[in-house]
């Protein structure tokens, strides 16, 4: 099944530079995303074991699970993007032919980078204004809350690079819509 796609994932970007900058780019993004998931689960266990073997108090590892799960999220984002990893139903699209599936791509794709660019906006403004304001949590740990909102701008601007890309790849003639055969 790898082979099938890392099979798939070059055809999408063909020898274009700025697609294959962006699936890499996606795919690290996809690496460290894991690598939160893996560190959220081993703080689990470390707060587990202190918790119930030691009998003793934990003061920073919920809240560093809880961020670590959100970043994972946001910054896992464009890697799902790239493999077409997210629950899609494509009844519609397999329904119309060659043309119109091109140009519902074209929409769709429009109205999700303009969407995730919006969101973009507000999270770079979020972060920017906990940053600007020196925010900390309200708990004993007292983390910078920039550091953990910085996964809001991070995540949106590589999921937008990796809609870009999945629009340029189509248009360059590099993917078909959808991923869709005609």
């Amino acid at each position: 099944m790898s082979g099938q796609l890392s099979t798939g994932a070059l055809a999408r970007t063909g020898d274009n530079l700025f697609l294959r900058g962006v699936a890499a780019l996606s795919t690290l993004a996809g690496w460290c995303s894991a690598g939160m998931i893996v560190a959220a689960v081993a703080i689990t266990c470390q707060m587990i074991f202190v918790r119930f073997v030691l009998n003793g108090s934990t003061v920073w590892q919920t809240e560093a699970v809880i961020y670590l799960v959100i970043a994972a999220t946001l910054i896992g984002l464009p890697y799902v993007q790239r493999l077409r990893g997210h629950v899609n139903v494509d009844l519609i699209p397999l329904a119309l032919g060659a043309k119109a599936r091109f140009y519902m791509f074209l929409l769709t794709s429009a109205l999700s980078i303009g969407i995730i660019a919006l969101m973009l906006w507000y999270g770079y403004e979020y972060w920017h204004f906990a940053w600007d304001r020196g925010w900390r949590s309200d708990t004993i740990w007292g983390v910078r809350l920039w550091i953990p909102y910085l996964s809001l701008p991070v995540g949106f601007a590589l999921l937008l690079l990796q809609l870009i890309a999945d629009l340029v790849a189509v248009l360059l003639g590099y993917d078909n819509p959808f991923g869709l055969e005609d």
